[in-house]
């Protein structure tokens, strides 16, 4: 198979194709094979009647199609894998030229040609050449003594008290909400602690001061159900109230809650969790810190087609029209992503980031329990959605961040460095750490010819004329209209003369492609 690619433009290539009629004889003797079952051919049973038998009965034209329908795709991934490149649009493709299949002497081939957008060459950064300020992490005893307080609250023991309910008490009752005289929900026997706030809004408020066999009434608003949102009137009936008695935090519990025979050792222990703790959340905002700064750096150009598809399918998805305004409110979010998306994936390709079943596995799962599903439902509504290679890429993405903040300067508010590895740990073994060459220099823009000089009675009638017809500020060929919002385009454009906007239109052929403005400028 030969291919031939031409590079249309930064961001989108011409593939030709040629698949001579000896390579193609496999696929096509194992389409007529496939054929032959499906049709009757006396003196033949089902599949087994030669291939010249089922060429005179369901001709060799029929074959050939079922051949290329069979495999053309196989042909296109084979040709985009030795031209190296990373299509990332729907391929456009034509057929040339069919092979004739005539025999071992056939010098004809199928030819096809495709047109995809493809992902342009991007430059890395090198993150060792940026500087990430996180939080500063201090960790004090009323960390070390919440850590314990907490480490108690599970080890404490609940004691009925006659006293009026308290913040932290729990309250064992029933509850009934109403809106107007109808009884809309109902629980029985429940045990809340009070300042939990996990319930409805003024519950704690409520409670607090209510005896055993009590009643308290309010009103709020219904957090779920049928009637979520809506305001009742509630009555709940406190039963009893217990408060909660934690153990001493002396050497005898360190011994019942942990490892440790002494509270010392305990307290030591949980000093080093809440600095870990603190750590990792230190680094939260360190990742995209890192990712913006990669971002400005870099410079490529996005396939536009790639994003007109994104747009069109949410407007699609939101049951708008193709034309909607909608779009354009949406095209800088969208770019914004795909940009990300392609440059962490070649930083992905560079650090030769390796995504391990387990670990999407476990991704999955808490993809599942992030949306309430089962993950067992959830793993199989992806496969079958075709997520799952998406989900992949997204674990893929987030591994070559942390790899990148391994390399980059990292320090927190007061200047002092960041050890990333003690908080991501050391990187995997089958990671590699790329070469960071410099930035490439743009090209240079072609300059067009030099005119000759005009003579001297002319210079003096062009410059009238250029004055009478002069654009707007920022005109004659210096406004870039994909530095510019639609509606700042049209503005411009209607200062303009006819060929300054013919010029904007081609400039937003070129660029952008915006269809909304360019049937506005073409109008």
């Amino acid at each position: 198979m030969k291919q031939i690619v031409e590079n249309l433009s930064e961001t989108r290539a011409k593939l030709s194709v040629e698949v001579p009629a000896k390579e193609f004889e496999a696929d096509y003797d194992k389409a007529a094979k496939e054929l032959a079952k499906q049709v009757n051919i006396p003196g033949f049973r089902a599949g087994k009647a030669p291939r010249r038998v089922v060429e005179s009965k369901i001709g060799r034209g029929y074959i050939i199609e079922q051949a290329i329908n069979d495999n053309l795709d196989k042909y296109y991934q084979a040709a985009v894998a030795e031209a190296g490149i990373v299509p990332m649009s729907r391929p456009e493709v034509s057929i040339d030229e069919v092979p004739e299949m005539k025999g071992k002497d056939d010098v004809t081939a199928l030819k096809f040609t495709v047109e995809v957008d493809v992902r342009p060459e991007i430059w890395m950064p090198n993150p060792a050449d940026f500087t990430v300020e996180v939080p500063a992490v201090e960790v004090n005893d009323d960390d070390v003594e919440a850590e314990l307080t907490a480490l108690r609250e599970r080890f404490a023991t609940l004691t009925t008290v006659e006293r009026e309910a308290a913040e932290g008490d729990y309250v064992s009752m029933d509850m009934v909400a109403k809106i107007g005289d109808e009884e809309v929900d109902d629980v029985a026997g429940v045990s809340y602690r009070i300042g939990d706030g996990n319930m409805l809004e003024g519950q704690d408020e409520a409670l607090k001061g209510a005896k055993a066999d009590s009643t308290v009434e309010f009103k709020a608003k219904l957090a779920g159900g049928e009637h979520e949102g809506e305001e009742a009137d509630v009555t709940i009936t406190v039963h009893s109230v217990k408060e909660s008695v934690l153990p001493d935090a002396d050497d005898d519990f360190a011994q019942i809650a942990s490892e440790f025979d002494t509270i010392d050792e305990l307290k030591t222990s949980l000093r080093e969790n809440a600095e870990k703790s603190k750590a990792n959340s230190q680094l939260s905002g360190a990742y995209q810190k890192l990712v913006d700064q990669l971002i400005e750096a870099s410079d490529f150009p996005l396939p536009q087609g790639v994003i007109d598809e994104e747009i069109a399918s949410h407007l699609q998805n939101e049951g708008k029209d193709a034309d909607d305004p909608h779009a354009e409110e949406i095209r800088g979010d969208v770019e914004e992503a795909l940009r990300t998306q392609l440059l962490l994936d070649t930083y992905a390709e560079a650090f030769k980031v390796q995504v391990s079943q387990e670990e999407l596995l476990d991704f999955l799962v808490t993809q599942a329990q992030m949306y309430g599903m089962d993950p067992n439902q959830f793993v199989q509504a992806a496969a079958q959605a075709g997520q799952i290679n998406a989900f992949a890429g997204e674990l893929a993405r987030n591994k070559a961040v942390m790899a990148a903040l391994r390399l980059a300067q990292v320090k927190d508010e007061n200047g002092k460095a960041v050890d990333v590895n003690a908080i991501l740990g050391e990187k995997p073994e089958n990671e590699e750490t790329p070469e960071f060459g410099a930035k490439p220099a743009k090209k240079a823009a072609a300059k067009p010819a030099k005119k000759a000089e005009p003579k001297a009675e002319a210079v003096e009638a062009e410059v009238v004329e250029a004055e009478a017809t002069a654009a707007p500020a920022g005109a004659a060929g210096d406004f870039d209209p994909a530095d510019h919002k639609v509606d700042e385009v049209l503005d411009y454009v209607a200062k303009a003369d006819d060929a300054e906007k013919a010029r904007v239109l081609e400039a937003e052929k070129a660029g952008k492609g915006r269809k909304t403005l360019i049937a506005k400028l073409e109008a």
